[in-house]
């Protein structure tokens, strides 16, 4: 097989569904390569010897490897390589943010556009379940007993890794379920739910044991595990949205994203009038904030049935959080973008329902601590945009209900878990934490990363390793 240049062969587009039909359903929108483009992709990769794309993963998948084996025709090889390092990889070719992370690093990617990393990561991954996943040979069973709390991608990561070993892991997730944000808060257009519980079935395989209905807090404390498991991984994500505190926010037709997509998606809300559990939005929604989350609630509106939808966020274009992909999906679909506009009441009417949203026009003044520019409010800049159904896409933090009977357990003043980025160890003994319960809600890579790194911790704490006492100087994740 010839391997072109890179700098020869442009990089492969993604097939997907017309913006004018996929406004109207919830299919998947990307639909994947073909194997002729999947080789085509391929064979721009360099297969450098020092490959920098691999450091800018955060689960350290064998990049090269994997894609040396896709052009090659030994599609097993490549699962087995890609699988590797990642027990997730369906979900990571359609969610994670490769633009920033593996492709950023890509050689290809000075002199034109990266390997689309994670477009062939996908392929493969699909591959692979067309084909029917392999049962995974099983690891000499030890005696250790792990509880995990959530289901997540840290969890699911943290667990398969630990379950590789030949541990005993038991996944304790609340709802009904298991897949956490991946199953309640991605929508079934950008991760259909199949492709979730087949990457879930794989860790069943592997001897991962899943209770569901089970929360920690209420039918357990954090206490109690420890006295029933010999290691704890708090994986429960940040799931409590934030709110503006604006008035008005209290009134009928006021969502947070997490309970619009929740709906969407556990409920099966897209299905009304079949299902009983709809979730209604009006003829105008406005969507407030512009990262991910308030991407997939806008997108989602749209398919409900919404006449129009609005982004409404207060900092410029440049500074809008979520991927690119996902923007310019949403401007095919017909998404309008308010920027530099910020609410400060949401209106109703006599009957307390949103009737509207009072905004402010904003412009960009020094950076902040994030690094991004702080937005001012301009004097006398005030006016009312129509609106029926207001969306709040603000950000989560973790819900304080797993922290119950949890003494020594260091939280920071956003109420994250205090955890060192290099071990996952929290300040409390034999409680390991990782995710968005510890930076505060991220990508699902880096929370994969996190469990990664917690469960390499756990293994070596559990084979004897001493685990001292951590304390805060030690630099934490979420300080």
């Amino acid at each position: 097989m010839t391997n072109r240049r890179p700098n020869q062969t442009p990089r492969q587009p993604m097939p997907a569904q017309d913006p004018r039909e996929r406004s109207h359903n919830f299919q998947e929108v990307a639909l994947g390569y073909t194997i002729e483009m999947a080789v085509a992709e391929a064979n721009r990769c360099l297969q450098c010897r020092l490959p920098r794309c691999v450091a800018g993963c955060p689960v350290q998948v064998r990049i090269p490897e994997f894609i040396r084996a896709l052009r090659e025709g030994e599609m097993w090889q490549a699962v087995e390589y890609l699988k590797d390092k990642n027990s997730l990889p369906a979900i990571c070719g359609r969610v994670c943010p490769q633009e920033s992370q593996c492709e950023a690093e890509c050689i290809v990617g000075l002199r034109g556009e990266p390997v689309a990393i994670g477009r062939l990561e996908r392929f493969v991954a699909d591959w692979e379940q067309q084909q029917g996943i392999r049962t995974p040979e099983k690891a000499t069973p030890r005696e250790a007993r792990i509880a995990v709390i959530g289901s997540g991608p840290a969890s699911l990561t943290a667990a398969g890794d630990l379950a590789k070993q030949g541990y005993r892991v038991e996944i304790l997730e609340a709802l009904h379920e298991p897949g956490g944000v991946l199953v309640y808060g991605i929508p079934e257009f950008r991760l259909p739910k199949a492709v979730v519980a087949a990457e879930i079935d794989y860790l069943r395989q592997l001897g991962v044991q899943i209770r569901l209905n089970t929360v920690i807090g209420k039918l357990y404390s954090l206490r109690e595990l420890l006295d029933d498991y010999d290691a704890v991984f708090l994986g429960t994500g940040a799931g409590l949205p934030i709110m503006m505190n604006i008035p008005g926010e209290n009134l009928n037709g006021v969502y947070s994203a997490n309970e619009l997509l929740t709906r969407v998606n556990l409920m099966k809300a897209f299905r009304f009038p079949d299902w009983d559990t709809p979730v209604r939005v009006g003829a105008k929604v406005a969507v407030v904030g512009a990262g991910n989350v308030a991407m997939d609630a806008a997108r989602s509106s749209l398919r409900l049935g919404a006449q129009e939808v609005h982004i409404v966020y207060r900092r410029s274009r440049d500074e809008v959080p979520a991927r690119l992909e996902e923007v310019e999906h949403a401007e095919e679909e017909g998404i309008v973008f308010d920027f530099l506009t910020n609410p400060i009441e949401v209106l109703g009417n006599d009957k307390g329902v949103v009737a509207g949203l009072r905004c402010i026009r904003m412009e960009l003044g020094e950076p902040d601590e994030s690094g991004r520019r702080s937005p001012i409010p301009i004097e006398g800049s005030e006016f009312d945009m129509e609106a029926d159904t207001v969306v709040m896409a603000l950000g989560t933090r973790p819900n304080p209900l797993v922290f119950s009977d949890a003494e020594g357990l260091q939280r920071s003043r956003r109420g994250t878990v205090v955890a060192d980025a290099a071990t996952g160890r929290t300040t409390l003994e034999r409680v390991w934490a990782g995710g968005d319960i510890v930076t505060g809600a991220a990508t699902v890579i880096s929370a994969m990363g996190a469990g990664r790194v917690a469960a390499n911790d756990i293994a070596a704490y559990l084979q004897g390793g001493a685990q001292e006492p951590w304390q805060k100087e030690h630099a934490p994740a979420s300080a």
